[in-house]
């Protein structure tokens, strides 16, 4: 039986191979600038919506960054399938189930950075929301890229 920590090193050894080549393909720069692109119109989405939701609905915060999370995922979810990743070929069901998955993984960054910039920063909650779908953003483009719209 092969010893845990020489299996942990191989495993790191491929995944910076992995990573190093990666880097050098112009094509994933400019998935990289479509996810972003992608992710700006998320973000004014997701904005809107948690504004609206805390300012003109009068929810609490934790619930309309629930709100805003599920209409900006359905938006970034039709632009990265068609135009990031063009994944149209894929099964949609399929990919949706992944992108949703790690959506939600992202989200549980988003909140938990939300609730420390709220409670232990001070910070208002819509600048707080900005700053926290930032925090998440690479823990979605990592998963979308090498698991939801993985070719």
């Amino acid at each position: 039986m092969p010893d845990e920590t020489s299996s942990v090193a191989v495993a790191e050894a491929r995944l910076h191979v992995r990573v190093r080549h990666g880097v050098r393909r112009p094509h994933n720069w400019l998935q990289l600038v479509r996810f972003a692109c992608v992710g700006a119109s998320g973000y004014a989405v997701n904005l809107a919506t948690f504004a609206s939701a805390v300012h003109f609905a009068g929810l609490d915060y934790r619930l309309a960054a629930t709100a805003a999370f599920l209409v900006a995922v359905t938006n970034n979810f039709f632009w990265n399938r068609h135009w990031t990743f063009d994944a149209r070929t894929g099964r949609a069901a399929f990919q949706a189930a992944r992108f949703f998955t790690v959506s939600v993984a992202a989200f549980v960054f988003n909140l938990a950075a939300l609730q420390a910039l709220v409670t232990a920063g001070g910070l208002a909650e819509v600048p707080a929301q900005a700053l926290a779908i930032v925090v998440a953003t690479p823990v979605s483009f990592a998963g979308n890229k090498l698991w939801s719209f993985r070719r």
